[in-house]
């Protein structure tokens, strides 16, 4: 990698009792890189998150974070990072800027700075009409936005964001992103993203991690990811029963790259899938299974992540989590 390094992690593991959330985990985010772990809820994203930002000691391996060892030296490092956690933590009884404010006093940062930074950020954010409202008005959007600029009001080396978007609605969504791409343009800062949408991982991040039951399964640009997979073109078919007849059928296809199962779904790599499309139908046909539905896609992170895990992402409303006990740490071992 190029240019100094503003996370360096090296065989990290966390266990509790007999679960491993995070195995053995080794990789490098640089200075200024916005930097993506993608994953499904349980996968261990949130608990690394809170090894990287001091909340959580590690069993073994070690990770240094901005300038210091995470476990060493854990009050200089969060003076180099800003945190926005899964949980909503901004105090519904206080203002848009009473929130920030109090956040900036929290790092000893002068009247005068906290004010103009203060300000900025709420204007960044769009949220100056409302910087004066009782957050408990605000929508669960102005809320995340209001979330995302407090842990910025103290200029952070690194950025934290553990599921930033998680439970809003689409349009929330993309005023998010809007607001994360606008504030990377603005700053070179650095920022670690965890998420389990692929759409945001693929609009977001200059280089991706798949992590999936604690490993890092691979890492790269959304491009590299996907230009590694083979075929250029993902099928879907939706069959009302999937046998091992039809497997075998439709991995002996000549153009078939690989497959994978789903329940009722089979999804095959091509190189060609409009071509290919009628031969795999015929296939399923011959087979004796009656196919639903049939699509057919460009190769995507979805398929990146089907590749090397052997199944999807499903979409998942968001947990209910305990302002004192957090995601990522079993509720047996919270404090």
């Amino acid at each position: 990698m190029q240019g100094n390094k503003a996370i360096e992690v090296s065989g990290l593991t966390k266990t509790f009792g007999t679960l491993t959330a995070v195995d053995n985990v080794s990789f490098d985010v640089s200075e200024g890189e916005f930097f993506g772990f993608l994953g499904p809820n349980g996968a261990g994203k949130t608990t690394l998150i809170r090894i990287l930002t001091t909340l959580l000691k590690p069993t073994s391996g070690g990770a240094v974070v901005a300038c210091c060892d995470v476990a060493r030296h854990p009050e200089r490092v969060r003076h180099e990072i800003g945190v926005v956690p899964q949980a909503m933590t901004s105090d519904l009884d206080l203002t848009g800027y009473e929130n920030m404010d109090i956040y900036g006093r929290f790092y000893g940062m002068p009247a005068k700075e906290r004010k103009e930074r203060t300000g900025y950020l709420l204007d960044l954010v769009g949220l100056t009409q409302r910087a004066n409202d009782l957050v408990a008005a605000y929508s669960g959007g102005m809320r995340r936005r209001l979330e995302i600029a407090r842990g910025l009001v103290h200029r952070p080396k690194i950025l934290f964001l553990d599921e930033p978007t998680i439970g809003l609605d689409p349009q929330s969504r993309q005023n998010i992103w809007g607001f994360l791409k606008k504030l990377m343009e603005g700053d070179r800062m650095t920022v670690f993203l965890t998420t389990h949408y692929m759409e945001e991982a693929e609009e977001l991040c200059g280089r991706i991690a798949i992590i999936d039951s604690g490993k890092i399964v691979v890492i790269g640009s959304p491009e590299e990811l996907k230009g590694r997979l083979p075929g250029n073109d993902s099928i879907v078919l939706t069959v009302d029963n999937i046998t091992q007849d039809l497997i075998a059928k439709v991995e002996k296809l000549p153009f078939v790259h690989k497959s994978s199962v789903e329940e009722n779904k089979i999804r095959v790599s091509v190189d060609s899938g409009a071509n290919n499309l009628p031969g795999l139908i015929d296939e399923a046909r011959s087979s004796g299974a009656k196919v639903l539905s049939a699509s057919i896609h460009e190769q995507s992170l979805e398929d990146v992540f089907i590749h090397y895990t052997g199944k999807s992402i499903r979409e998942e409303e968001a947990k209910k989590v305990s302002f004192l006990v957090g995601a990522g740490i079993p509720r047996k071992w919270g404090r």
